[in-house]
Formats: C-alpha cells, sequence, structure tokens
C-alpha cells in the first residue's frame, strides 16, 4: 500500500468511524429536543436576531439564508437520521466518494448549528465534535485502507486536547499544583453524576493520587502517540481508562465519549486487514490538501498552547478546523445554585406559597440523588450553573427564561423535570434566590436522606411579574 495507507488499522478505524456516528446521534437529539426554548423564534436566544446582527462570513449557517423552527428541525432530524445511518454502516456501501460525501453531511448541518448556537453552543466539545467530524470525512471506507495522514491528524487533536486541558491546570488554579482540586472538584463541578457524592468522599491522599495520575495522563501520555505500536495503543488506553474514570466521577456532554472516540484511532486492534485496492489518485490529493490545511491552521493553537496566556475552547476559524482546548484551569471551593420559584399570590411576600421549579440535572432539592446523563447535555442546566457563578453569565437569557416560565411556555417548560405550576394556571410572579450547596456527610445522609445541605445565600432576582419583565428584559 505505501506510504499513504495503513492497512493495519482498518478495525480501529470502523470502530472509530462507528463511536463517532453515535456521538454524531447525541448532539443532534440534543439539539432537536431543546432548540425551541433556547434558539427558536421565541426562544431565550432567538437564531433570527442572531443572524440580523453576525455576518455569515463570522458564522456561516444555512440559517443565514433562512430560518424557521421548522427548517431547524429538519435540519437536527436530519442529523439524527444521518447520523444512524452512519451508525448502522452505510457509507461501507457506497463508493469512496459517496461515503465521504455522507460524512460531510453531518459535519455541515452540525456546523450550521453551532455557529448560530450562541451561549448555549459554547461549550468546547461543540468544536471538538466538529474539528473530529471534519477529519473523518477524509477517513476513507472499506474500498481503501485508512489513510496515515489522517490517522495522525486525528491524534493530533487528542494531542491537543489532553496536552492543553494539563497545561492549563499547571497554568492556573494552586491547587493542581499542590494535588489538592479533587478536594473539591467532585462537589463544585458543573453537573454531579450519581456516583459524585461518593466520588468526593474518597480519602484525601486518594484525591492527591487522583490528581497526579491526571497530571501523568494529561502531560506525559500524549507524547506516547506518537510513538511506535505498541507503545502508542498502550498510551490510548490510559487515556482511554482516565476519561471512562471521568465519566463515572460526573456529567461532562460528550466531551469524554468523543475523546474516548479518538483514542480507538490510535488503537492498533489485533486483526487481519483485508485486501483493498491502492487508494486512488484524487483520494491522495485531496487528504494531502486537508493535511496541508490543517497544518498551517495549527499554527494560532500551537501558538496558544505554549502560550503563558493559555485560554480554553477557542476557535480561531468560523469552520472550527483546528482549535484549542482546556477545562477547569480553576476549581470552585463553593458551590452556588440558583433556585428559582413562582407565586400565585397577587401580592408577593416572603410568606407566599413560593414553590420551586425542578430541573433535570443541576441540584435542587436536596434529597434528589443526581441523575447520569452524559452523554446527553442539559444545556440550560449547565448555564445554571455558570449563572450562580456570576449574574454576568445569566444577563443575555435570564430574563427571558423568566418571562417564559410566567407564561407556562411549554417549550420552556420541557427542558424543566417538573413545574410546580398547571399548564392552565402560570404564576403571578417568579424569584430566583441564591443558595450554597455542599454534599452532606455520612452521618447527615443516614439520619435525613438528603445528600446536598442547602443554606440561603442572597436574592439573585427579586419578584418579576410579566409586565414587568417585558419592559426590562
Amino acid at each position: 500500500m505505501g506510504w499513504f495507507t495503513a492497512p493495519e488499522y482498518w478495525l480501529s478505524r470502523l470502530v472509530f468511524q462507528r463511536a463517532l456516528a453515535a456521538v454524531y446521534l447525541v448532539a443532534f437529539l440534543t439539539a432537536a429536543l431543546q432548540f425551541r426554548a433556547l434558539l427558536g423564534e421565541r426562544g431565550m436566544l432567538p437564531i433570527p436576531r442572531f443572524v440580523g446582527r453576525v455576518p455569515f462570513k463570522r458564522a456561516p449557517s444555512l440559517f443565514h439564508l433562512r430560518y424557521s423552527d421548522t427548517l431547524f428541525a429538519v435540519v437536527a432530524w436530519t442529523g439524527c437520521a444521518v447520523a444512524a445511518a452512519l451508525l448502522a454502516g452505510l457509507d461501507a456501501w457506497l463508493p469512496l466518494w459517496g461515503g465521504m460525501l455522507l460524512w460531510l453531511v453531518p459535519w455541515a448541518l452540525y456546523l450550521s448549528i453551532v455557529n448560530v448556537g450562541q451561549t448555549w453552543y459554547g461549550f468546547g466539545w461543540e468544536s471538538l465534535l466538529l474539528e473530529t467530524g471534519f477529519l473523518a470525512v477524509f477517513l476513507g471506507n472499506d474500498e481503501v485502507a485508512p489513510p496515515v495522514l489522517v490517522l495522525f491528524l486525528l491524534r493530533w487533536i487528542l494531542f491537543r486536547v489532553e496536552f492543553g486541558a494539563g497545561l492549563i491546570k499547571l497554568r492556573g488554579d494552586e491547587c493542581w499544583r499542590k494535588l489538592t482540586c479533587l478536594h473539591h472538584h467532585h462537589e463544585t463541578q458543573p453537573m454531579p453524576g450519581p456516583l459524585s457524592w461518593f466520588f468526593h468522599r474518597l480519602p484525601g491522599p486518594l484525591h492527591k493520587v487522583e490528581v497526579a495520575a491526571n497530571h501523568v495522563t494529561q502531560l506525559l501520555v500524549p507524547f506516547l502517540l506518537f510513538t511506535p505500536q505498541p507503545i502508542a495503543t498502550a498510551g490510548a488506553a490510559l487515556m482511554i481508562l482516565t476519561q471512562l474514570w471521568l465519566v463515572l466521577s460526573g456529567n461532562f456532554a460528550w466531551l469524554n465519549w468523543l475523546t474516548i472516540v479518538l483514542a480507538l484511532s490510535a488503537v492498533r486492534f489485533p486483526a487481519h486487514p483485508p485486501s483493498v485496492a491502492a487508494a486512488p489518485l484524487w483520494y491522495e490529493a485531496v487528504v494531502c490538501a486537508v493535511a496541508a490545511l490543517v497544518v498551517v491552521l495549527s499554527y494560532r493553537p500551537v501558538v496558544n498552547l505554549v502560550s503563558r496566556r493559555q485560554v480554553m475552547n477557542r476557535s480561531f476559524d468560523p469552520l472550527h478546523l483546528v482549535n484549542t482546548y482546556g477545562a477547569f484551569g480553576s476549581v470552585s471551593r463553593v458551590r452556588y445554585e440558583v433556585v428559582v420559584e413562582g407565586t400565585l399570590d397577587e401580592v408577593p411576600r416572603e410568606d407566599s406559597d413560593w414553590r420551586e421549579y425542578a430541573f433535570k440535572g443541576k441540584p435542587g432539592d436536596p434529597r434528589r440523588w443526581p441523575r447520569q446523563f452524559a452523554p446527553y447535555h442539559l444545556r440550560l442546566d449547565w448555564m445554571m450553573w455558570f449563572a450562580a457563578l456570576s449574574p454576568a453569565y445569566a444577563g443575555a437569557w435570564f430574563g427571558a427564561l423568566v418571562e417564559r416560565l410566567l407564561e407556562n411556555d411549554r417549550a420552556t417548560l420541557r427542558l424543566l423535570r417538573r413545574s410546580p405550576f398547571p399548564p392552565d394556571t402560570p404564576p403571578r410572579h417568579v424569584r430566583a434566590r441564591l443558595f450554597r450547596y455542599r454534599y452532606t456527610t455520612w452521618r447527615e445522609l443516614r439520619e435525613s436522606g438528603a445528600c446536598w445541605h442547602r443554606e440561603y445565600v442572597r436574592e439573585f432576582l427579586p419578584p418579576t411579574r410579566l409586565d414587568r419583565v417585558s419592559r426590562t428584559g
């Protein structure tokens, strides 16, 4: 096969492609089920308003041509259908060019969503999915052996994900250097999982071992990806184990799963490769051109990587082809939560019948144990965590959320686990209060059955009624 292909990685490619299709499916499903309340025509951050002020060249998207909620639904559900077809292996039944075009479809559709997603799509794993999905277009199908250049570039993504996250920790919060960040992180992370309470209660020395192991995995192991086999496979396996540990300890959407998918592309599975024809010349030319493009676009992410002012999760081009990554450069020591309540009373008082809205993932009722949602992404719940850190994070959308709650907006209520008001009886007033949350101790858990203890801190939003929020929103 020559220098261009690596037939021994045919099974690695197969596993990678099917796993990536599964991540695409989750991403499109998340978009389809949540967009109306977040981005729709009556959403908290409407797409029509966004495309009216941001030009196409800054945020390429199909929705610059036209937007309607129906069109968005078509795009999202089409993405689900194509992802399901790729998961089933339809690309293997098509000619090489047809398989490439099929892989291009979910990338283009998801790019159109991310580029108009605003705050709701400002997470690093959105760009990571787009960057990975773009390279998957050129990985080929059963007609050719996997191209070496694309396999290398997939490792280059994985290297930047892990090494960038490691560097941002060492340059950021001193608790990473003191190995003490996990004394707090499991309790203060954006969305704890069902096992997070137990992770938090692990002995302090074991937390330090966790941090030290994380540093090794993120700062040293990534270099093994570029060594000969089986060392590269061993390095990828260590990354997969670390990511599975993170999957167990919290809800980070598809970040961990997509990192695992990237690591699988570096694993050389023991299997006899099938006999295939040599890659056509046009395919070699396209792959080489794409590789050259990625090398050129890698300049700014590399400069950011080595900079003392390293930033996390930034795209340097509107197509999200080569990005910079990182997570938790700083770790909160205290967990705050915004609790949203409503009342039917005409005149709101402190002793009114305030009823709490229940969110699906974020902590609320101290007795409700956290659930596992990842790789599904609860976008509103995540942004509520940021809002609790600072009201500045909520400035663009929180007023609209309150307005929708005062209207008993069906699309918005679907984002919640439970509304305390009947569909035909919206609240007269809505307020928000800030609470400090902490995990209960073993003794408190046994006595009360509650995994959280919360204390009132201050008012986040005073009692607000519909006419007032309409004037100020």
